[in-house]
């Protein structure tokens, strides 16, 4: 039996689909369209099944034109178009206007070719790229390995300031084989690479730019207008590489206010919405069938942190009672408006093809947490615990677990400390505080950075031995199953062991009109992992 009903009852065929698209197209009513397909011999109980199929069809057929007009939440007249200092969501978005990477991670999450033809090697150190032929940049120049090898080489020159110089440092031997070819060699084996090359600073510029304001990139957008701070527009590239943009243009901008940024999407004056909050969604969902809201649940978090170096963290069984005693799915539902999925203790999130989905969370149990605080000796004292509002939903999250504590007779005290310095002055400091992390798209990175001993943001002080030479082995091996064994392990090790709970992943939520097509998830973050622009399109 096929897919669809419609096999075992007549000789539908795809000319038939293309009749009843063209009707849907054209407005026919649902009514208009049964009786045509009981003429056709459709039987009633396919007919829902063949409507359904065309209307999906019709709704994912690109539109070509249009002006696409979008605010994001923050900007700064620090916006750049230099990739490498790229740090705001609206320089991201720009950077995938203009530019292109040699991968991009697809909705999956895994690495797909882009500028690179293909991306090879045999023993995870020494890689070739083979490059595409025929894209030029905007200035019509064409793509070379010489422009691959400058756009990866400024990295490693501090005087650039490249938000990734750490990563890009593994990165130690670049040659061109051929104007096509180049060839990347590696401190260590690093099987990651293609997912490392898909990071939004690791856009492709000419060889020998210095001046980034004109963004001269390979992507579907040429600059037409850069003004850091207040606004960025792009026409669309009519020797564009590959097929798109849908629209002509596209103008991208930041209304800071959450309730200014909707009430300029609800009034028409832009099509999309990045990133509001929770009582906006409630006001958008109102308006009916007008608008809609975009959810992408793609790795960031907010944590709480128990320096295990530092008392009362240092005591093994006050860690495991504030394990047991976090409502993660109160949290969930209370914190964070239910705008998330609970987590498992551990940075990968579900959004990456690596995360343990056998690892469950651990069960709300005030009783446990109980037997375990008695025998930390906790009983009787005033714990701190520092949250701000700069660590989002912390003060929330922290209220709960106050409440939590409260009826089995431990007093947590929460310290609201100012947003302005808390990074500086309590993140990785305090010995009982919150934590917030952006989504990276390998578990070596989210490792590197935040678990291993050696790590910049190791926030609990958690040092294994262990965990740091099979982080090693993993970053090394090209077997897949062999890496995701290993990465599922220390999942499980961290979740366990380290002094971090991690009880939710946090969803970002974009608002958008009706008449906007083709957004979908990504693991690099809301909007369509910052690259909605090149694959969107306008209903007339």
């Amino acid at each position: 039996m096929g897919n669809d009903m419609t096999d075992k009852i007549t000789n539908w065929t795809r000319k038939d689909d293309a009749v009843v698209e063209n009707a849907i197209r054209r407005g026919a009513t649902r009514r208009e369209l049964l009786q045509m397909l009981l003429a056709g011999g459709v039987a009633m109980s396919a007919g829902g099944l063949v409507l359904g199929r065309a209307g999906n069809a019709v709704a994912a057929t690109p539109v070509a034109g249009g002006t696409l007009k979008a605010a994001g939440w923050s900007t700064s007249t620090a916006d750049t178009l230099d990739p490498a200092k790229a740090s705001l969501s609206t320089d991201y978005v720009r950077c995938c206007s203009f530019y292109n990477r040699l991968t991009f991670l697809d909705q999956g999450g895994t690495p797909q070719m882009e500028l690179a033809e293909a991306i090879e090697t045999k023993d995870a150190k020494t890689w070739t790229v083979k490059l595409k032929s025929g894209v030029t940049f905007h200035d019509g120049k064409p793509l070379i390995a010489d422009d691959v090898i400058f756009s990866l080489k400024r990295h490693l020159d501090p005087s650039v300031g490249s938000k990734v110089a750490k990563i890009a440092a593994q990165m130690t031997g670049f040659k061109a084989v051929d104007k096509q070819t180049v060839e990347i060699t590696l401190a260590n084996p690093n099987a990651d690479l293609p997912t490392i090359l898909s990071m939004h600073h690791f856009m492709i510029v000419a060889d020998g730019t210095t001046d980034f304001s004109k963004g001269n990139g390979t992507g579907a957008f040429v600059r037409e207008v850069f003004e850091p701070g207040v606004r960025s527009v792009g026409i669309k590239n009519k020797n564009y590489w590959k097929a798109g943009p849908n629209v002509d243009s596209f103008e991208y901008f930041a209304i800071s206010d959450d309730s200014s940024r909707v009430n300029a999407l609800l009034s028409g004056d832009i099509h999309l919405a990045a990133a509001i909050n929770p009582r906006s969604m409630r006001l958008v969902e109102a308006q009916g069938d007008g608008f809609v809201l975009s959810k992408t649940t793609s790795g960031n978090y907010t944590n709480l942190n128990m320096r295990l170096d530092m008392e009362p963290g240092s005591k093994r069984d006050f860690v495991e009672g504030m394990k047991y005693l976090v409502n993660r799915e109160q949290i969930v539902k209370s914190a964070l408006r239910g705008l998330g999925e609970v987590g498992n203790d551990q940075p990968v999130s579900p959004a990456n093809f690596y995360h343990n989905a056998e690892l469950k969370p651990r069960a709300f149990d005030p009783e446990k947490a109980k037997f375990h605080f008695e025998k930390a000796g906790v009983f009787g004292q005033s714990i701190p615990v520092v949250a701000s509002d700069a660590a989002t939903a912390s003060v929330d999250m922290a209220m709960i677990i106050q409440a939590s504590a409260a009826e089995i007779g431990l007093k947590l005290d929460v310290q609201r400390v100012p947003s302005d310095g808390y990074w500086d002055d309590y993140w990785l400091k305090a010995p009982v505080h919150f934590g917030n992390i952006n989504p990276r798209p390998t578990p070596d990175i989210l490792f590197s950075l935040l678990y291993t001993s050696e790590a910049p943001w190791n926030e609990s002080q958690y040092k294994s031995e262990k965990f740091d030479k099979m982080l090693i082995e993993a970053r090394g091996s090209l077997d897949q199953e062999k890496r995701k064994a290993i990465y599922n392990e220390m999942q499980v090790m961290v979740a366990s062991e380290a002094g971090t709970i991690i009880p939710a992943y946090i969803s970002n939520v974009d608002a958008i009109t009706a008449k906007l097509k083709g957004l979908q998830p990504n693991p690099l973050g809301g909007q369509m992992g910052y690259a909605f622009a090149e694959y969107v399109w306008l209903e007339a």
